[in-house]
């Protein structure tokens, strides 16, 4: 057990207490997809938020519309659970009407959801359905910070399962990637990304207010895009870090559109918007080889923690993954995350009854508007 602090402050795991949070001034914000309907890991989170009952659970779904009833079937069963609907198309209009259709992604899904659980909330806490571990005292322990005086929580945790260490985007991209640049770069930002034990976990809380000034990409990179926005809006004095113990969940490969190497790509560019937007400019040309070199370090350190603990650690494939990571270090590209609820003249009630308005259609078999008689 250690108990040493960061530039922010590292709230720790002692013991079994669970800190009193203002869970009845709190929406909880769950993206979801069709790969999560009805697994058992999303029922444990479901029915382990009922017993924490916070004042809303807000379930940002993602699917097609012929999915929408069995969702709302299968969510209903769960208090106080509500469905917001992110793809129907009154909310596609609304969106287009205030220039901000384009691509659909999970960044798009919780800056909805964020927009909509600031309107009645104090506080909001983000977090995925997929982990087997969930516990009731993720919630508590996200937000009891909030009530101290902070204004950004993110939690961390192990991932270690099937005798392997998991969190390989993080251990080897981000880390060596930040890292890597603080040694050329001597800028606050660097130093506050440093700072998280896990800075990609996507469970966090914040208050309403920052909730309404995160800039988010549609698809990847909301983690980075997020404490890029702490950073402005907090500081180092105003965040925290939770631990959260050890999260069993699902793994992306690394190959595939949708894998490790691909989601690669959008967490670079946001980490690189991140720092280029406090005066950093990276070297592109010399970067990915730099990367690579610390990277390379690091696997080696994690090959020797992993025998200390008698985990399987395959230091092939971590290579492998390494060259991988550093071959999608690139210059970030166009600017397209979606604005900051404070700077968009769309207004999140209106996205809430269009979203309303969308599934009690789907719910009830309005025809589509292209239906033909």
């Amino acid at each position: 057990m250690e108990y040493v602090q960061e530039r922010i402050a590292t709230l720790h795991d002692f013991g079994d207490a669970v800190p009193a949070a203002p869970t009845d001034e709190a929406t909880v914000v769950v993206p979801m997809t069709d790969r999560e309907y009805r697994t058992p890991a999303a029922e444990r989170v479901l029915s382990t938020l009922a017993d924490v009952d916070p004042a809303r659970v807000l379930v940002a779904l993602r699917t097609d519309r012929e999915n929408v009833g069995a969702f709302e079937a299968w969510l209903g069963a769960f208090d106080p659970v509500q469905t917001l609907w992110c793809g129907g198309r009154r909310v596609r209009a609304l969106l287009a009407e205030h220039g901000l259709d384009g691509a659909c992604g999970k960044g798009r899904d919780v800056w909805l959801g964020l927009g909509v659980a600031a309107l009645d909330s104090e506080y909001a806490v983000v977090h995925d359905a997929d982990a087997t571990s969930y516990s009731a005292a993720h919630v508590p322990k996200l937000l009891a910070p909030l009530d101290g005086g902070f204004g950004f929580v993110k939690g961390y945790y192990a991932r270690i399962e099937r005798n392997r260490l998991f969190g390989r985007l993080f251990r080897l991209l981000y880390t060596p990637l930040v890292r890597t640049l603080a040694d050329r770069h001597d800028a606050p930002i660097l130093a506050y990304l440093d700072s998280f034990r896990y800075a990609l976990a996507g469970e966090v809380a914040l208050t309403a207010d920052l909730a309404r000034r995160l800039r988010v990409s549609r698809e990847w990179g909301l983690e980075i895009d997020t404490l890029g926005a702490a950073f402005d809006a907090m500081g180092f004095a105003g965040t925290a870090q939770v631990d959260l113990g050890t999260h069993v969940h699902d793994h992306r490969d690394v190959g595939g559109s949708a894998g490790l190497a691909a989601m690669s790509r959008a967490v670079g560019a946001a980490i690189f918007r991140a720092v280029e937007e406090h005066g950093v400019e990276p070297a592109y040309d010399t970067l990915p080889a730099r990367h690579e070199t610390a990277a390379r370090r690091l696997v080696d350190q994690y090959a020797a923690d992993a025998a200390h603990n008698g985990l399987d650690y395959d230091r092939a494939t971590e290579n492998d993954q390494v060259s991988r990571y550093a071959a999608a270090i690139e210059p970030p590209g166009p600017d397209t995350r979606l604005p900051a609820w404070a700077d968009t003249a769309l207004d999140p009630e209106r996205v809430r009854e269009a979203a309303r308005a969308d599934l009690a259609a789907a719910v009830e078999g309005e025809p589509r508007p292209d239906a033909k008689g």
